[in-house]
């Protein structure tokens, strides 16, 4: 991909997340089934369905907007879990706080620091 292509299953914008479960997410009038990015430039669809999918390039998408991005909160699903220290020194070195948490912890936190205007992203991963 080059560097101003985007993916596909872009929405452009920031948007609040509405609703989650059921495998996808409900956001801007639209529904997604599978795991979301939600990034200061948009929201993408993002492949990972479970933590133990994770690897330092699963946050590709969200290197690309270091600068604009101060904390990056992670979605591990309907169970907490750590994140391999590999992925956080990667994300780390991009200047970001990281924080994991449930999905639906890291969704509602979003929400709240995207109504605060804070520079934001969530990176979630699908629940049933």
């Amino acid at each position: 991909m080059s560097v101003g292509e985007r993916p596909k299953g872009f929405v452009p914008g920031r948007f609040p997340i509405d609703a989650y479960g059921n495998g996808g997410f409900r956001f801007a009038d639209m529904s997604h089934k599978g795991s979301i990015l939600a990034l200061p430039s948009g929201i993408y669809a993002w492949p990972p369905l479970s933590i133990a999918e994770l690897t330092p390039q699963s946050f590709d998408l969200v290197r690309r907007e270091v600068g604009v991005i101060d904390t990056l909160l992670i979605g591990t699903g309907a169970d907490p879990a750590f994140l391999d220290d590999a992925i956080v020194w990667h994300l780390r070195e991009g200047r970001m706080a990281v924080d994991a948490m449930t999905t639906g912890s890291a969704a509602r936190t979003y929400n709240i620091m995207l109504g605060e205007n804070r520079r934001v992203a969530a990176a979630l991963i699908a629940v049933p």
